[in-house]
């Protein structure tokens, strides 16, 4: 169905290649797994499946990449590739251009030009399969980012392709709307289609996948049955994350653990984006040196709670007061003293030309001294010192992850608040980022992660509150758990 031979792929203006001799066929009605680290080449592999390097890219190219048995180049255009491929990017945002979710699937629909009944019947089927229901009539640009990533699915299955490419289709969703998409891409794939993605989250694919391939450095380092691949150890540890004695790493000799760290304390707190309401009388406390995880589906309100404590949100009705101070009477450049927010997706932070400058915006901004031995020390806790001159995008996803919590410890706030940060990390990669936590949490920091993924919660807290529809369903230490 797709096939790459020999294929290489460099990037105009770069030297290094993304992908390098990449043979592999996908094969009609199979599901083919590509996972790897960071930039490895995984979301470059997609946009040469899909023809899209070939048609929208410069850069240098060797090798074929063919479709049905024809070369993507002598396709005319994207549009008629479309006609038998779809693809679901990472960054799900990026294709919706439309007001509302169900103008967004409609286009799909009409784009292929049904009558209107059968649009009708389609639009249907489609809500139903991806559980859209209830959004059909909100904007998608205000949804959560798993919604979103529900939506582009729902657009791409209206296009009706014979082949579909996703990018990490699940990286942003909870554990249940992760099997909901499991569900239907074996589904899919029972109908016979051909399915190739990219992801990390393997053990939720894994009786679907029939070839998983490991992509390093822009080259297959492994490829075969899931079984054989993962028999190598090596291998094993980055497709499969383990957390395991992340709670119990004790502080390295010279640590601080007495530092002063805040204390949050939410007050009845409710808030509504427009007449939908986000956060129901929320009341909680937070105590200092604590290593919380906030956990709930995609929509329960965590990014909305979190979004308080530094005052990007200000509360519909009730307080959040942080080290004493009610966020209703302080600036968000005050409280980013006290509070660091590392946002879901780092590329969001991003704007300087290099690592060192990146960092040392926020260092100004707060006219904090000695910038060059606090930029140093925190590029060094992240281990990324030797990236300080680079250009912040050119770091890998996993890279990235660890300058913006860089960007953030270097104000040494007491708080460190990250929404998601293992999305698209391989297990070395999340195992690193988690260890780094735990490491400012020995040093005296409050660390507060949302995370979707259980085991991170189970092995890395010290407390677990969990958020179902604006509201707190359970809030519970380690200890009573």
């Amino acid at each position: 169905m797709i096939e790459l031979e020999n294929f290489s792929y460099t990037y105009p203006h770069t030297v290094q290649a993304a992908l390098h001799r990449i043979s592999l066929p996908v094969e009609k009605g199979r599901c083919m797994m590509v996972t790897g680290p960071s930039g490895g080449g995984k979301t470059t592999l997609c946009l040469a499946a899909a023809g899209i390097l070939h048609h929208e890219y410069g850069g240098k190219k060797d090798g074929r990449v063919t479709v049905d048995g024809r070369d993507v180049a002598s396709y005319a255009t994207l549009s008629e590739l479309a006609k038998t491929i779809g693809i679901v990017f990472d960054d799900a945002e990026a294709q919706m251009i439309f007001t509302t979710v169900k103008e967004e699937i409609l286009s799909a629909l009409e784009y292929r030009g049904l009558d209107a009944n059968v649009i009708d019947e389609r639009l249907a089927s489609i809500v139903a399969t991806t559980y859209l229901t209830e959004l059909l009539n909100r904007s998608p640009h205000h949804l959560s980012g798993g919604q979103k990533q529900r939506v582009a699915l729902a657009a791409t299955l209206a296009l009706g392709n014979d082949v579909l490419i996703l990018d990490e289709p699940t990286s942003e969703l909870d554990e249940h709307a992760t099997r909901r998409i499991v569900d239907i891409l074996a589904a899919l794939k029972a109908q016979g289609k051909t399915i190739l993605l990219t992801e990390h989250k393997y053990l939720h694919f894994r009786d679907m996948v029939d070839t998983l391939v490991v992509l390093e450095g822009g080259t297959v380092s492994a490829m075969g049955p899931p079984d054989e691949v993962l028999r190598d150890e090596r291998i094993r540890k980055g497709v499969i994350p383990d957390f395991s004695g992340i709670r119990d790493m004790q502080p390295v000799a010279g640590t601080k653990n007495s530092a002063p760290v805040p204390e949050v304390v939410v007050q009845h707190l409710s808030y509504a984006y427009g007449e939908t309401l986000a956060l129901n009388d929320i009341s909680l406390d937070i105590h200092a040196g604590e290593f919380v995880a906030i956990v709930g589906e995609n929509g329960s309100g965590k990014t909305t709670l979190v979004k308080h404590f530094n005052r990007l949100l200000s509360p519909t009705s009730g307080d959040v007061i942080i080290r004493g101070i009610n966020t209703r009477s302080a600036t968000i450049t005050e409280l980013a003293r006290d509070v660091g927010l590392v946002f879901q997706n780092p590329d969001h932070m991003f704007f300087a030309d290099t690592v060192k400058e990146e960092i040392g915006f926020g260092l100004k901004n707060l006219n904090i001294p000695d910038g060059d031995s606090i930029i140093d020390a925190a590029l060094r806790e992240v281990r990324l010192l030797h990236t300080k001159d680079l250009y912040p995008r050119w770091l890998s996803r996993g890279e990235r992850q660890r300058l913006a919590i860089a960007c953030v410890i270097a104000m040494s706030p007491s708080l460190i608040v990250l929404d998601e940060p293992t999305t698209g990390l391989d297990g070395n990669e999340a195992r690193l980022v988690m260890e780094i936590l735990k490491n400012l949490q020995n040093e005296g920091h409050t660390i507060i992660v949302i995370t979707h993924n259980k085991e991170i919660a189970q092995h890395c807290a010290d407390r677990i509150i969990t958020m179902e529809k604006g509201s707190i369903i359970s809030d519970t230490t380690i200890r009573e758990a």
